[in-house]
């Protein structure tokens, strides 16, 4: 039997085998990503029932259980800070770490990027902060597509392969959503619509999905009840309107990531402090606005249910913003991918709002506009159209609206590029390049060998 098997694998390394290969292993990689991400969202979405009551109970309890509670959150943060520090890989999104390793400028240790990542993401965004499960998610899946081809002794071009199909799975499983998983591999990380990446992020994408369905079923990931079909010639104005207006609300995003991401750099507090910084502010939202508390999947699903006026709204968004930016310039693990989409569906609800009260829209279709405002803010920050269409239409079950979901997407991408915005993830890794080169020159200055401390 044994024999045999080996006789199988030598018999599957044959260059003409690759596809195959890569159909094989990326079911592999698809069954290791989604137990891994189903754990991963299982503890997220405990935190995002338990925060709520936490919250409620202390503004209840005395002011000492209030302390204990800042002080559990102090030690999250000395925890995330040790772990940054372990493996500088960690932090932030992980998307654009995981582009510059697959344009050769970065490496990774993907073992232990897979157990600190885990664990530093779990407590961030468990403990509150406004940073989603889907960067993460992606580099986890990255980790094992990487781990798989080395284990497997793949050569570097086929590892490459098999991280990228890691990636798809990453995302496909933390949000049920298997094309946009393979779409986000093809139009965002390789931006090469090659039938090897096809064939193994395909692969990895389904099975991933099928797993994690196993443990949270088939619904999609924002509950938006019933989302009117609506005929695009017949609303094609209010459709371009909406599609111009969440692209304005857009451009502050990467402007404002940056400022932040400089901002936390330039801070004259110890490194161990500042993860601290997002997690007290943390504390203070739940108790005074607890919506904008972690990736922000219940604040979608309020704004089908509850009648927000336009000035709570206005609040929630502004509050959600730069909460985001607060504890994503900190450097925490966690993504910007939800915390995103949040923010589309509050700048559609803004815009139905202000429509229904001006006579301009119906009040049933007031989920439409979240709906479309969540692609429409992918598409201008992220500069992929296609992925946040497919995504949006995957985690709402919206099928029915690629038409309108395509216009209000490419409106809001004109708009990002008559301004001159780049893409958010691009962006993210140019900055980290440029941080690097400026330590290197630094250390070269003071006549030190790049990699000592």
């Amino acid at each position: 039997m044994r024999a045999k098997f080996l006789a199988f694998l030598a018999w599957l390394a044959q260059p003409e085998r690759l596809k195959l290969r890569l159909f094989l292993e990326g079911n592999l990689i698809g069954v290791l990503t989604g137990l891994v991400v189903a754990a991963f969202r299982y503890l997220l979405v405990c935190s995002e029932e338990i925060l709520p009551r936490l919250y409620a109970w202390l503004a209840q309890a005395p002011w000492e259980f209030t302390a204990l509670w800042l002080l559990a959150l102090a030690g999250i943060g000395y925890i995330i800070y040790r772990i940054l520090e372990a493996e500088p890989m960690t932090s932030g999104s992980g998307i654009p770490q995981i582009e510059g390793i697959l344009a050769g400028e970065m490496q990774m240790n993907w073992a232990r990027v897979l157990v600190l990542k885990f664990a530093g993401a779990v407590l961030g965004i468990g403990a509150g902060l406004s940073l989603g499960r889907e960067g993460p998610s992606v580099q986890l899946g990255a980790c094992l597509g990487q781990g798989v081809g080395r284990l497997a002794r793949r050569a570097p071009g086929e590892d490459r392969y098999l991280l990228t199909a890691g990636a798809g799975a990453g995302l496909a499983a933390a949000f049920n959503a298997p094309l946009a998983g393979v779409i986000f591999c093809l139009e965002e990380l390789t931006k090469d619509f090659s039938p090897l990446v096809l064939m193994g992020a395909v692969a990895a994408s389904v099975t991933a999905t099928t797993v994690t369905q196993e443990f949270f079923g088939l619904a999609p990931v924002f509950h938006m009840g019933e989302v009117p079909v609506v005929a695009t010639g017949a609303f094609f104005l209010p459709l371009v309107l909406l599609g111009a207006f969440v692209g304005v609300l857009s451009l502050a995003f990467n402007r404002t990531l940056t400022a932040s991401l400089d901002g936390f750099q330039r801070l004259s507090l110890p490194e161990a402090v500042k993860p601290v910084v997002p997690l007290f502010a943390s504390c203070a939202a739940g108790f005074f606005l607890p919506q904008i508390l972690g990736g922000g999947s219940p604040l979608v699903d309020s704004l089908v249910r509850e009648d927000y006026g336009l000035l709570f709204l206005l609040v929630l968004f502004l509050g959600k913003f730069f909460f985001t930016m607060l504890c994503f310039g900190s450097g925490v693990p966690g993504g910007i991918f939800l915390p995103m989409l949040v923010l589309g569906a509050l700048g559609g609800a803004m815009f139905a709002r202000a429509a229904v009260l001006l006579g301009l829209l119906a009040p049933q279709l007031a989920v439409d506009c979240m709906v479309f405002g969540m692609a429409a803010y992918f598409a201008c920050v992220v500069k992929s159209p296609i992925t946040g269409t497919v995504l949006i239409m995957e985690m709402t079950g919206s099928f029915a609206h690629l038409l309108p979901l395509i216009l209000v997407s490419m409106t809001a991408y004109l708009v990002s590029e008559i301004a001159g915005g780049a893409p958010v993830y691009e962006m993210l890794l140019a900055r980290s390049l440029r941080l690097r080169e400026r330590a290197r020159q630094r250390l070269q200055a003071l006549g030190r060998p790049a990699g000592t401390k």
